[in-house]
């Protein structure tokens, strides 16, 4: 069971000032490009796992502590940010 990309505007949006969901990123494993809202987020451990959803490739992990975050996006070739 996943949820959908949108499940990380709200522990993104504490770390980047625009909305993440909107950024267009693409898989390191298969070249998808797509929003980030597009990935498959699965909630279920103790941080955030968003995978591909053509090739179910993590793409990126998110883990929130009371102090910082840690933010892995070594299966994302790049993230274009749209900006206001």
């Amino acid at each position: 069971m996943h949820l959908d990309g949108n499940a990380l505007a709200g522990p993104l949006g504490e770390i980047f000032a625009v909305d993440i969901t909107a950024a267009v990123g693409r898989c390191a494993n298969c070249g998808m490009k797509g929003p980030v809202a597009t990935l498959r987020v699965y909630d279920a451990g103790p941080g955030l796992v968003a995978r591909c959803p053509r090739c179910e490739e993590v793409v990126l992990r998110l883990v929130r502590g009371p102090q910082e975050a840690w933010l892995d996006l070594r299966g994302t070739v790049s993230l274009r940010i749209p900006l206001q």
